[in-house]
């Protein structure tokens, strides 16, 4: 223990490589790391994550896939990268939860979805879904456009199908999705519910509250394209992994194949609050308001 805190508070003078690997190494010989050591290694490695090698980030994933209790951040960020460096981690790390891998799969596609389909015991949901996204691919799949694969998506899945992975993906979030406390439990908390329930009504008045925008103007976000979606929720400060959770459950017909989706996580991870608040602001000026009719008497 006394080596890893050596490491992360003195530092080394050793190139990027054998600093990475030696904080990393000196970690997962630790029995139970405190949230103080996790908090170390992260401070020291992600710093250094674009410099190190892709040898070493194969070495430390590795690595973290054995260990009982890596560090989060590390750890998603390793999955972020491509299968080759990623595999151990998206097979066996217990960091990475079902929203995780659910995430993961929309932004990387098939290759990823091939890799987390060999954890054991994983989700029913997500390995029907890497095993249809393998039954889908083809010669062609990578150069689909988006407008492309949501047409495939539409012609091979009806309503009914969408519906059934909504209510999959409710009950697969009902067990797996820590109950929200303090703010949360009265923002995404409460969309969550709303979006779990498939009370579009609730979550068009709750978008409307929180946002300070016409009922109008909540439900395209909705029923809208998919900038009003992203505005809507990137307005709500939402992790992005939060989003996309909400993003399906409400919106399925806009996140429908692996194009619609990476493009639906690209916009987000793009989208700032207050940019997306201003946009919101400017198109809410733009509906038309019903003006109740005065009566005379």
């Amino acid at each position: 223990m006394s080596d890893f805190r050596n490491i992360v508070i003195n530092g080394d003078t050793e190139k990027a490589d054998r600093l990475f690997r030696a904080a990393v190494s000196a970690f997962c010989s630790l029995v139970r790391p405190s949230r103080r050591e996790i908090a170390q290694l992260e401070d020291l490695a992600l710093p250094l994550f674009g410099t190190v090698s892709v040898e070493s980030k194969r070495y430390v994933a590795a690595a973290l896939s054995e260990c009982a209790n890596p560090p989060p951040a590390l750890v998603l960020r390793l999955a972020n990268e491509s299968v080759d460096i990623a595999a151990p981690l998206l097979i066996r790390s217990t960091a990475l939860n079902n929203i995780d891998l659910i995430s993961l799969i929309g932004r990387h596609g098939l290759a990823h979805a091939r890799a987390i389909a060999r954890r054991p015991g994983l989700d029913r949901t997500i390995a029907d879904l890497a095993r249809a996204l393998a039954a889908a691919s083809s010669s062609t799949l990578s150069y689909e456009t988006p407008q492309a694969a949501e047409k495939t998506a539409n012609d091979d899945r009806g309503p009914s199908e969408v519906e059934r992975t909504r209510a999959r993906l409710r009950a697969l979030m009902r067990t797996t999705e820590p109950l929200p406390t303090g703010q949360d439990a009265t923002l995404y908390g409460r969309l969550l519910d709303a979006a779990l329930e498939g009370n579009r009504d609730a979550a068009q008045s709750l978008l409307s509250g929180e946002l300070n925008i016409s009922q109008t103007l909540a439900r395209a976000v909705i029923d809208g394209d998919m900038a009003d979606l992203v505005a809507g929720l990137a307005a709500l400060q939402l992790a992005v992994s939060q989003a996309f959770l909400i993003a399906t459950l409400l919106c399925p017909e806009l996140v429908r194949g692996i194009a619609a989706t990476r493009a639906f996580l690209d916009q987000y991870q793009r989208s700032g609050p207050e940019a997306a608040r201003l946009w919101l602001s400017e198109r809410d000026s733009e509906i038309p308001r019903v003006v109740p009719l005065r009566t005379t008497r």
